[in-house]
């Protein structure tokens, strides 16, 4: 088995677990159901460093990054860094994040955040929702295309993006839907952790025009994303570049600036 299996099987458990405590009713009464989201697809198009910037403390390919800053100042410092968007992380496990990171995130800035999480169920997708996320992330890699499709008609009921992270061919030809709103190619093997900025370029003329294409881990220069540009990418996930630092904002605003 290898770590994503891992993390899905520990993940569906979870879910279980959490629907039988917070029923959807409760979830639906959320203040911000009624909250207009904040298209980052938008901003991507309309951005010339396109940089969506997370909010990590640790991983699986690496124990630990960050855990002296609180959410706020990250975040803070993402949006007056010039960030398009910013990624929660929020399993907490593998990740060590929570939901309680998405909600402090929304109460300190207006850009739109991702919710970051191995979706398995559309109760997951009404916590996005509930929790103040504008978008959220479908993994390929554990899904089927019948799951990526009704996951994503389900998030665009409720008026949130998709963002669908694809690692291969076999998984984009599965994946390509009207549902989605952005493609995002993971530089990274989820079951190796190998690094390799190839993926992305190899995919992306098989990516339609019609969604904006993301690049996303190992990118860590200037130089990677001006190496990616010419592929059509507009979107550039950031993660542990910036939480490693002494101030992931400050780090993120000499980043944007530099581009």
């Amino acid at each position: 088995m290898n770590i994503l299996d891992k993390i899905i099987l520990d993940k569906r458990r979870e879910v279980v677990l959490k629907k039988s405590i917070i029923p959807v009713s409760q979830l639906e009464e959320s203040v911000f159901f009624e909250k207009q989201t904040i298209s980052l697809s938008h901003n991507l198009r309309n951005s010339t460093s396109g940089i969506i910037a997370e909010h990590k403390r640790r991983s699986p390919s690496k124990a630990e990054i960050n855990y002296g800053f609180t959410v706020e100042e990250v975040v803070k410092g993402y949006e007056t860094a010039g960030a398009c968007g910013i990624s929660v992380l929020t399993d907490g496990k593998y990740f060590g994040g929570s939901l309680d990171d998405l909600l402090l995130a929304r109460a300190s800035v207006n850009i739109p955040l991702l919710r970051k999480e191995f979706i398995v169920d559309e109760y997951q997708i009404l916590e996005a929702k509930a929790h103040g996320a504008d978008l959220i992330l479908l993994i390929a890699a554990v899904l089927s295309r019948e799951e990526i499709k009704n996951l994503s008609e389900f998030a665009h009921s409720l008026g949130l993006e998709v963002l669908l992270e694809v690692h291969n061919q076999e998984e984009l030809e599965k994946s390509i839907m009207p549902s989605l709103d952005m493609i995002g190619v993971n530089n990274r093997n989820l079951k190796t952790f190998e690094v390799s900025l190839d993926f992305s370029k190899i995919l992306a003329d098989q990516i339609p025009n019609e969604f904006v294409k993301v690049s996303e881990s190992g990118i860590s220069s200037i130089e990677a994303i001006t190496e990616l540009k010419p592929y059509g990418y507009q979107g550039f996930l950031i993660g542990e570049n910036f939480m490693k630092t002494d101030n992931a904002g400050q780090a993120a605003k000499e980043f944007i600036a530099q581009l």
